[in-house]
């Protein structure tokens, strides 16, 4: 069994004295682990970083086996190394990637675009926050846990919309909140228009959502794995962070 494709690295392991097991993000092949003969050398050190993007050649006798992989670098994205709130958002998806959402081998055609375009924005140092509220909106979608911001779930206007239900998903317009309004999640208007812009406020209030039904959907299918601690690190830092 063999195959070639683009990939971009979101975890590097040792594996025995001078070799590594990498996992990796692909369209078509999904989330990919396999080893890289000598991938322990100083020389490799560089292409086999997480966030890199790579050409992956994967060989192996059977399609269920690890496998071997040969490894060219085709982007390093080192600039976001040097920031530590960008480089916590790194972690914090591939974090995401490897230990709490994606099954090995699963196609994620949609997610793998998006993941590549905030981590380029993430390299380049442009407005990713916005970008990464709307990537873990999209893990969810992917994983079957989308959430309805379409229309109310209680009147089905699509007007005013600025609560989530906890329970449903499902988004409230502020007159059908009512007394509810305080069990209810906040909505901000970017995660229904992405052209909009996000405040410190509504960054955090739409992290503060996703990481709700990350939680109580995604995890407890899972087996009521916790969020990642670097989610919860990068939490800390965009809540310390000094917005102009």
């Amino acid at each position: 069994m063999e195959w070639t494709s683009e990939g971009v690295i979101v975890s590097v392991r040792k594996y025995g004295e001078s070799s590594v097991i990498i996992d990796t993000l692909t369209p078509s092949h999904g989330r990919h682990s396999g080893v890289v003969r000598g991938g322990a050398s100083r020389k490799m050190a560089a292409t086999l970083q997480p966030g890199s993007q790579v050409k992956l050649e994967w060989r192996a006798r059977l399609e269920e086996h690890l496998g071997n992989y040969r490894v060219e670098q085709l982007e390093s994205r080192s600039d976001m190394f040097d920031d530590r709130l960008r480089l916590a958002a790194l972690s914090s998806i591939c974090s995401i990637i490897i230990t709490f959402s994606f099954p090995e081998r699963m196609p994620l055609i949609d997610l793998y675009k998006s993941t590549l375009k905030l981590m380029d924005t993430l390299n380049s140092g442009g407005d990713w926050e916005p970008l990464y509220a709307l990537w873990e909106l999209q893990v969810l979608e992917e994983m079957g846990f989308g959430l309805d911001l379409t229309s109310c779930a209680v009147t089905d206007v699509t007007q005013d919309l600025i609560y989530v239900s906890p329970k449903s998903g499902r988004a409230v317009s502020r007159k059908a909140a009512g007394e509810w309004k305080d069990r209810l999640l906040p909505l901000p208007s970017f995660l229904r228009n992405k052209f909009e812009a996000a405040s410190r406020e509504d960054l955090l209030d739409s992290l503060k959502t996703t990481g709700h039904f990350l939680t109580t959907w995604l995890a407890e299918s899972l087996g009521e794995r916790q969020l990642p601690e670097a989610r919860s690190r990068l939490i800390v830092r965009l809540e310390n962070k000094k917005y102009n």
